[in-house]
């Protein structure tokens, strides 16, 4: 338990903030997936068998789920972006400056920076104005002559895509085939902001590749920061790493990146200068690019994989450009996968550049209106539970008296399918199988899960719907069909439809 409030905390306090809670984190910010050995596993509300991203991906699922208005992540790579891509939310990751980082548990005081998760532009813009500002505690919060901080709720306007020019930043899209589902929604979302007004400009930089290689230094920085820390928060129960390790304190799944990390030399070693050095040197690189070119902003996937399943690694992260910079980058909602899953769209700008990104999210945010609630988690009304929705349905008799009825239970907040299905007149093994299709205007459609592959009279279990077919299923194009050995009732459909 900290002594003190983070700076952040504090000032949300000051501004009468109410603040209900504390979420679920990647162990020590140590990943992207939200696990850790205190909380377990953080479960995406949009599709509760995937990860919410990280490492603040309790807040992502929280405000997602509309638990509270808005939330406050932290970031040393990706973890505010990734969970808002996740999460259908907008983050914006701050000039490293911007405002403090004293209070956060860190994870590398060079990289981190503390900043809000939301879901729309107008509440991250609220955080953002109460949260800001400079702290003796933070040397880094101390800005250079000419440099101010904005005031974010004052700049946002409609319009701000107009003339805007955004460089798209090719090697960030990859061209793995796991990458193009992502790559296409996000490269749709670009080509509504040309819709409002903004000049696209691809941006090939096949450099940026070899410059972002070896400019992070969390390894470096991690295991001396987390001491001192501990040191300067009263009587803590663990006072190092090393001393969390032999305990048996981490979760399995990180134990090989913590031994890794006890093991560098530290801010004393030539690596750690190196990377120094790179990190000055893409910050150069970055904004020569950007004054040649007249852009106000680089635009790429926030993250290239939708949410991999519980217990899966998650790729496609392109969260090192901003982190490695310090420079301000924002993910915002950019579309839905096939199976329902949220893709972000993320653009970075020049150093304390953060208001005019905010403004560009605004703009696109109110021509496009991606944001979504998950179907599972409805707004609060006068009761929490969601009603399971039952119904029967029969398929059309054949001459020969053959008929097939089915009694079907769905579980909106599980998207968990029941069902209880009668086959009668059949003779003995002309059935072959019960399956489930997905179909659009009564058209044959692709089988998507197996009931039975033999012969039954009565049938009874359960299936799990994906977020595609959830969808399917409440607007009827989902169907039953029966295959048997005869061709007169070989296609025996019956549609579900909730009555």
């Amino acid at each position: 338990m900290p002594s003190n409030d983070a700076f952040q905390v504090r000032k949300l306090h000051e501004a009468d903030a109410v603040i209900i809670g504390k979420s679920n984190l990647h162990e020590l910010a140590s990943g992207i997936t939200s696990i850790s050995s205190a909380g377990g596993q953080t479960l995406n509300p949009y599709d509760p068998s995937r990860n919410p991203g990280g490492s603040s991906g309790g807040t992502g699922a929280a405000i997602a789920a509309s638990f509270a208005a808005a939330g406050m992540g932290s970031g040393t790579c990706g973890s505010i972006r990734i969970p808002s891509s996740h999460n259908n939310l907008v983050g914006l990751r701050p000039t490293k400056g911007l405002s403090s980082i004293a209070g956060i548990v860190p994870l590398s005081t060079t990289q981190d920076v503390g900043g809000p998760l939301a879901r729309s532009v107008l509440d991250l813009a609220v955080m953002l104005d109460a949260t800001i500002g400079e702290d003796p505690a933070d040397a880094a919060t101390h800005l250079q002559p000419g440099q101010s901080r904005p005031n974010f709720i004052d700049t946002v306007q409609t319009g701000s895509l107009r003339g805007a020019r955004i460089g798209i930043l090719e090697p960030l899209f990859g061209d793995a085939s796991d990458d193009q589902e992502v790559i296409r929604t996000v490269r749709a979302a670009i080509g509504e902001m040309t819709k409002q007004g903004a000049v696209t400009v691809a941006v090939p930089m096949p450099e940026l590749t070899a410059a972002l290689e070896g400019s992070s230094v969390i390894d470096f920085e991690f295991k001396e920061d987390l001491s001192n820390y501990l040191a300067q928060n009263g009587n803590p129960p663990v006072h190092s790493l090393q001393e969390m390790m032999d305990r048996g304190l981490i979760h399995s799944s990180l134990e090989a990146t913590f031994k890794r990390r006890l093991v560098t030399k530290g801010r004393d070693s030539v690596e750690y200068r190196r990377a120094l050095a790179k990190r000055t040197a893409l910050a150069e690189m970055i904004v020569k690019l950007m004054d040649e070119q007249k852009l106000d902003a680089l635009a790429y996937p926030t993250i290239r994989r939708k949410a991999a399943r519980i217990n899966d690694a998650q790729a496609g992260s392109t969260c090192q450009l901003s982190a490695s910079t310090g420079f301000p980058a924002i993910s915002m909602p950019g579309g839905f996968t096939a199976d329902g899953l949220p893709v972000g769209v993320e653009l970075l700008g020049r150093a304390f550049d953060d208001a005019k990104l905010v403004s560009l999210a605004y703009a696109y945010e109110q021509a496009t209106h991606h944001r979504r609630a998950p179907a599972r988690t409805p707004a609060l009304g006068g009761r929490l539970n969601v009603p399971l929705l039952t119904w029967q349905s029969t398929a059309q008799p054949t001459a020969a008296g053959r008929t097939l009825s089915a009694k079907f239970t769905f579980d909106p907040a599980t998207s968990e399918l029941a069902y209880a299905i009668t086959a009668t007149g059949f003779p003995e093994g002309e059935i072959l199988a019960a399956t489930l299709h997905r179909t659009e205007k009564d058209d044959n459609g692709p089988a998507i899960s197996l009931l039975s592959n033999h012969a039954f009279k009565s049938l009874a279990g359960t299936d799990k719907l994906s977020n595609l077919d959830r969808e399917k299923l409440l607007s009827g194009d989902l169907y039953l069909r029966i295959a048997t050995r005869s061709k007169s009732t070989d296609n025996m459909r019956i549609r579900l439809k909730p009555q």
